[in-house]
């Protein structure tokens, strides 16, 4: 696996050139795709080698930091949403001359805004050495949360503020969500649940049969290039499923990717510098920067396309989302370790490594 982490970003962005060419070349494709599930079978299977690896006796330690807890939710349930709504006003609210109003995928970075990331973060943040008992504690505290809140947020951004603030063509002819809980519920049991119950059983049932040492030093390493195989498969068959539109669409698309690779940067370098203010370590740092970047695409995607239709560009707003999201974050995955080599680190808030013995 040297040869494919040492290239990686070659891989990737040509995986998304396979992609894009095969669904513009053979549109048909995409049926199958979705049929077989083939997306979430690859982000199942891309997320399940980082909860393998996680010490889950360590997460005590997780929840029970509420300096790094606190700061996550602020990130996440405060200034990211706020920032995503902004970004949307100014590029599809109509208050730039020169960008018109565009309603839809106003609703459509806000359907994207509020939803919190459960999946690739695990990703960027493995390929970034950051902490994997923070990232799969923050996910979870997240995700525990958005259950409760996702559908309360959508309409808070997306029907209550755009009238108070004069924008009501922005939300004209639409009077409710009908965004449900267990929607909510629905995608968070597949996309976590699921990877996140057999990495637990995984190393559970290994470090009963062998031992711990056996397990990270054996079995580990020979799960761990799952994770990069199974990227490359998603992004293939992500790119795939709308590979005609963005051939037909370009202009669109680019559109669409300035505000959201404006909100991944920003996101990520504001995250990453209040972990470091609070005095946490590199990878304490690296997680919560990436867990406060990252989207919870699949859920947007998900209630976009059951409120509005698939064919509607709120939809296609929420299924940019992830291509766009593959090259930014994998940019920042350099920028992190940029970061880890340019800076000294260490602190107040040591990570779980050198706060908790094996024994604890």
């Amino acid at each position: 696996m040297d040869v494919l982490d040492k290239y990686l970003t070659v891989w990737i962005l040509g995986a998304m050139a396979v992609g894009v060419g095969l669904g513009f070349v053979a549109p048909s494709v995409t049926q199958p795709i979705q049929d077989l599930r083939l997306v979430e079978i690859g982000l199942i299977a891309m997320m399940y080698p980082p909860l393998a690896k996680a010490d889950y006796s360590r997460l005590r330690a997780v929840f029970g930091n509420w300096r790094v807890l606190g700061l996550s939710l602020v990130q996440n349930w405060l200034i990211g949403p706020t920032l995503m709504f902004g970004l949307a006003i100014v590029f599809f609210g109509g208050v730039v001359p020169g960008l018109p109003a565009r309603p839809e995928y106003f609703l459509g970075l806000v359907f994207i805004g509020m939803a919190r990331c459960i999946a690739m973060v695990l990703v960027w943040n493995e390929l970034a050495e950051g902490s994997t008992e923070y990232v799969t504690g923050l996910v979870a505290f997240n995700s525990l949360f958005q259950i409760v809140t996702y559908g309360v947020y959508v309409w808070f951004f997306a029907l209550f503020l755009p009238p108070v603030f004069g924008m009501e063509s922005l939300v004209a002819g639409v009077t409710t969500f009908d965004i449900t809980t267990t929607q909510v519920f629905e995608a968070i049991v597949v996309f976590l649940g699921i990877p996140f119950a057999a990495g637990f059983l995984t190393r559970y049932a290994g470090t009963r049969l062998k031992d711990e040492t056996w397990y990270d030093e054996e079995f580990v390493p020979r799960i761990d290039p799952l994770t990069l195989v199974a990227l490359l498969f998603t992004v293939v068959v992500m790119f795939a499923t709308q590979g005609g539109r963005i051939v037909a669409s370009p202009g669109d698309v680019l559109l669409i990717a300035v505000p959201l690779t404006i909100y991944f940067v920003v996101m990520f370098l504001v995250s990453f510098g209040m972990g470091r203010g609070i005095g946490a370590d590199y990878s304490t740092t690296t997680a919560i920067g990436f867990t406060a970047a990252s989207n919870n695409f699949e859920l947007a995607i998900a209630v976009a396309v059951a409120v509005f239709g698939v064919g509607s560009g709120v939809a296609f707003t929420t299924v940019v989302g992830p291509l766009i999201e593959v090259p930014v974050l994998l940019a920042l995955v350099n920028v992190a370790l940029y970061f880890q080599r340019r800076f000294e680190w260490g602190g107040r808030e040591a990570g779980l490594s050198e706060r908790l013995s094996p024994d604890d």
